[in-house]
C-alpha cells in the first residue's frame, strides 16, 4: 500500500507528504505539497485507490487566489472518539471515530496570508474542509470558484441528475462516466424554475460504482454561508471538478474571517449495504444548538394535498386574476366550487386523523393568493396571515384542540423570498397564536431577489434562518424546493425533512417516478438527510378521477407501504384521499402502525437502482418494521430474522404484492398474511415489478402462542 502511495506522490513532485489511516485501518489518506506549493490529496481503501492525486484550493476575485505557492506552517493530528444520541432518527446512538489532519499552509509571497485544510478520515469515509482564519491580509474576501477535484480511477457507473442552480427535481439517469449528457438525460419538461449548468455537470450527492465492486458517494456536509456544489465531469480523465452556484453577479461566495466551507464528503465500502448505513455526514455537523427539545415530534400526518394534485379540488378560492384585492373584496367574489381549504373538508381530514392516530392535518391553499401567483415572478403574493373567507381559522382550532389533533400551516413563498423575510415574524406569531406548531415551506419559481438560485449562497442563508426562527418560536419546518440537504437537521433537529428531490406528486400529473426511482433516492438525495417524499398512495392509477386521465404511480400499493421504511423521515404523510384508505382499510393498519423514530436500523440488502430491504426497531419499544422494494424487475427477497432478540416470538403482519399484481398492469392486487416467527424464520419475499413488501413484527402475546399449538 505505501508503494503505491509513494508512487503517486512522486508523479507530482512532492516537496512534502504525509499520511494518516482511518481508525480501523480500512482507509488511508495522503495529504501531499508539491514543489510549486499546490496542495493535493489521494485516498484509498485498503489497496484500492478511491481518488488519485486531486488538487485543493479556493479561487479569488480580484486578488490572488489560494491555490498555490504555499508552505506548511505546521501539521496537527489528532483523534476524535464519541458517542452521542440524536433528538430523533435512524439510531438511537451515533458513535463519530475518525482521524484528523489540519495542514496549515502559508503563502509567502502573500502576505503570508494561512490557509487551514481540515481533514477527518473515518472507516467508512473521509470529508475535508477550508478554513480562514481572522488574519490582517485577509478580512473579507470573494470566492469565484472553488478548485476541489476528485480524480477518480475510471468509468464508474453513475447514479446522477443534471447540475443544476435551482432545482433537484430531475428523474436519475444510470451511466458511465463518460456517457454523462445532461442536455439529453432525464430532464423532466414539467419542472418550472430550473437553470441547468451544462452538458457535463451532475449535482450531489453523486453514487457511483466501479467496475471492481466498489461503491463511491461524493456530497457535502454543513452547507452554511455558502453555495451548494455541483460537479464538473472530465469525461476522458474522469477528474470531477467543484462548481459553485453563482449570484447575479456571477460570484460565488462572500466571506468575512473567520469563516469555513461546508465538508467535501466521500464514503466508499465494497458492500452497498455500508453507504446507507453511514453517519459520517451527520457526524461532521455541529451538536444541536436547541437545548429543550422535547417540543421537537417526529410525526405522521394527513392533509389536503393529493387531492389538489389529482384535480379533485383547487388550491384557488375563485377564478379571477389576483390583481391587489382586499379581504374585503375576497368576501364579495363568488367562490369556484371546488376549492379545496374549506373549513368543512378540514373538519373532515381532522376527523380522520383523530380516528386513526395521526398527529397532524396539512392545509393547503388556506391562504389568499393563489390565483395568480404560478409563473408571474411577483414580488407581493401571500401575506402568510389572511385566510380565504370559508377557512375559519379560529373554529378550526377550536375543533382540532377537541380532537386531540394539531394543524400543520403552509407558506408556499412563490419564490419571492423577499416578502417571505419581511413576513416571517409576523406569520410565526399567527401561527403560535393559532395554535400551529408545524410548518410546511414552499419555493415555487424563480427566487425573488431576481438573479439569485435557489442554491446560492443568499438563499442557503435564508433556509438557515428559517430554522433558526422557526426553532425560536418552537415550530417544527418542513422545506420544500430548498437546497438538497447536508446534515443540519442534526444541528436544527426542528428542521424535520425537506424535499430536494422529484417526490411523489409528479406520479399525478407527469411523466411520474420510474420504478427505480425510490431504489436510488437512498443512494442519492437521501444521503444528506431525510426526505418528504409523502408516500401511501393507494388510487395508483389517475383515470379513478377522470376516465381520460393516463398518469399513474408507478409503483405498486404494497411498494407505497414498504416505503415508510426504506425512505426514512421523521416526518412521514398519509398522502392519499381519506376515501381511498377507506377503501383498503386492511392494507393502511401498515401505515397506522408502522413508527418514524427508531432505536436501531439495519440495511439488509441493498443495490443503487435495484433493490433495498430495511429493517427498524421502533423508538423506545419492541416492534419492528421492514420494507423491501424492488425495481421495474420481479425479484425474490429471502429475509433473514436473526437481528430478533433471542427466542422471542412475534407476529409477522406481511404486506405483499399478490401473484398477479404489476406496477403497471395490477398494481392494486396486494394480499395480508400474519404468521408467528422468531429470530430463526427467514421470511420468502416475492416482489411484483415495481413492487415491494412491509412487514410490521411485533410481540406474540399468550393467545397467539396458543393458537399456534393449536
Amino acid at each position: 500500500m505505501k508503494t503505491v502511495i509513494l508512487s503517486l506522490l512522486i508523479f507530482v513532485n512532492v516537496s512534502f507528504a504525509q499520511t494518516i489511516q482511518s481508525p480501523h485501518g480500512k482507509l488511508s489518506l495522503t495529504f501531499a505539497l508539491t514543489t510549486g506549493g499546490v496542495p493535493t490529496y489521494a485516498l484509498q481503501f485498503g489497496n484500492n485507490p478511491v481518488v488519485k492525486t486531486s488538487r485543493l484550493g479556493i479561487q479569488l476575485k480580484g486578488e490572488p487566489s489560494f491555490d498555490k505557492g504555499f508552505v506548511i506552517a505546521s501539521v496537527d493530528t489528532l483523534t476524535h472518539d464519541e458517542t452521542w444520541e440524536p433528538v430523533w432518527g435512524e439510531v438511537k446512538r451515533i458513535r463519530s471515530h475518525c482521524r484528523e489532519l489540519a495542514v496549515t499552509l502559508r503563502q509567502p509571497s502573500i502576505h503570508d496570508r494561512t490557509l487551514i485544510v481540515r481533514f477527518r478520515l473515518f472507516d467508512d469515509g473521509l470529508g475535508f474542509r477550508y478554513e480562514f482564519s481572522r488574519q490582517e491580509p485577509l478580512k473579507y474576501f470573494v470566492v469565484s470558484e472553488e478548485q476541489t477535484e476528485f480524480a477518480l480511477t475510471g468509468d464508474h457507473t453513475a447514479f446522477w441528475i443534471p447540475g443544476d442552480y435551482d432545482t433537484n427535481e430531475y428523474q436519475y439517469t444510470t451511466s458511465p462516466l463518460s456517457k454523462i449528457d445532461a442536455t439529453t438525460g432525464k430532464a423532466a419538461d414539467e419542472i418550472y424554475a430550473k437553470t441547468a449548468i451544462g452538458r457535463n455537470a451532475v449535482q450531489t450527492p453523486l453514487m457511483m460504482k466501479t467496475g471492481d465492486g466498489l461503491y463511491i458517494n461524493i456530497h457535502e456536509a454543513a452547507l452554511v454561508d455558502y453555495p451548494a456544489m455541483n460537479l464538473i465531469v472530465d469525461q476522458a480523465t474522469f477528474k470531477l471538478s467543484s462548481h459553485l452556484v453563482p449570484d447575479a453577479l456571477g460570484n460565488k461566495a462572500y466571506m468575512q474571517t473567520p469563516a469555513k466551507t461546508p465538508w467535501r464528503t466521500i464514503i466508499v465500502s465494497d458492500k452497498a449495504t455500508d453507504i446507507l448505513a453511514s453517519k459520517l455526514i451527520l457526524n461532521l455537523n455541529e451538536p444541536a444548538t436547541i437545548s429543550d427539545v422535547s417540543w421537537i415530534k417526529p410525526q405522521k400526518y394527513v392533509g389536503v394535498w393529493w387531492e389538489l394534485h389529482v384535480g379533485v379540488s383547487s388550491w384557488n378560492y375563485a377564478d379571477v386574476d389576483n390583481v391587489k384585492l382586499t379581504e374585503t373584496d375576497w368576501k364579495s367574489l363568488t367562490p369556484n366550487g371546488h376549492h379545496g381549504a374549506t373549513t368543512a373538508r378540514v373538519k373532515r381530514y381532522i376527523d380522520f386523523a383523530a380516528t386513526h392516530g395521526f398527529t397532524s392535518v396539512l392545509v393547503e391553499g388556506w391562504n389568499i393568493g393563489w390565483e395568480d401567483w404560478f409563473g408571474k415572478w411577483k414580488e407581493e403574493v401571500f401575506d402568510f396571515i389572511t385566510p380565504y373567507p370559508d377557512f375559519d381559522v379560529n373554529e378550526l382550532q377550536r375543533y382540532a384542540a377537541s380532537k386531540g389533533v394539531k394543524v400543520m400551516m403552509h407558506h408556499e413563498t412563490s419564490s419571492s423570498v423577499t416578502n417571505y423575510e419581511r413576513r416571517m415574524d409576523e406569520a410565526y406569531r399567527f401561527m403560535k397564536t393559532h395554535g400551529y406548531d408545524a410548518v410546511k415551506t414552499g419555493y415555487v419559481g424563480k427566487i425573488i431577489p431576481r438573479g439569485e438560485h435557489h442554491d446560492g449562497q443568499w438563499m442557503v442563508n435564508h433556509y438557515v434562518r428559517v430554522a433558526e426562527k422557526t426553532a425560536q418560536n418552537r415550530i417544527m419546518v418542513n422545506m420544500h424546493e430548498p437546497v438538497r440537504p447536508t446534515g443540519l437537521h442534526r444541528t436544527y433537529p426542528n428542521w424535520l425533512a425537506c424535499e430536494a428531490a422529484r417526490g411523489n406528486e409528479f406520479n399525478a400529473w407527469s411523466h411520474g417516478n420510474p420504478p427505480e426511482h425510490e431504489t436510488i433516492l437512498p443512494f442519492t438525495r437521501l444521503m444528506g438527510g431525510p426526505m418528504d417524499y409523502t408516500p401511501g398512495i393507494f388510487q395508483i392509477k389517475m383515470n379513478h378521477y377522470r376516465p381520460e386521465r393516463g398518469e399513474q404511480v408507478h409503483t405498486t400499493l404494497a411498494k407505497q407501504l414498504a416505503l415508510y421504511v426504506t425512505l426514512y423521515s421523521p416526518l412521514q404523510m398519509a398522502a392519499d384521499l381519506p376515501e381511498n384508505y377507506e377503501r383498503f382499510p386492511d392494507a393502511f393498519q401498515f401505515i397506522k402502525d408502522v413508527d418514524v423514530d427508531w432505536d436501531e436500523t439495519i440495511i439488509l440488502a441493498a443495490e443503487p437502482g435495484d433493490y433495498l430491504t430495511v429493517a427498524r426497531k421502533a423508538k423506545n419499544r419492541d416492534a419492528w418494521f421492514l420494507g423491501a422494494i424492488t425495481d421495474e424487475h420481479a425479484r425474490s427477497s429471502k429475509v433473514s430474522l436473526d437481528f430478533l432478540p433471542g427466542q422471542s416470538w412475534y407476529v409477522a403482519s406481511i404486506y405483499a404484492d399478490a401473484p398477479e399484481a404489476h406496477w403497471e398492469k395490477n398494481p392494486m392486487a396486494y394480499h395480508i398474511e400474519h404468521v408467528l416467527v422468531n429470530s430463526r424464520t427467514t421470511l420468502d419475499l416475492r416482489l411484483a415489478p415495481g413492487g415491494g413488501a412491509a412487514v410490521s413484527l411485533k410481540p406474540a402475546t399468550a393467545d397467539d402462542m396458543r393458537r399456534r399449538k393449536e
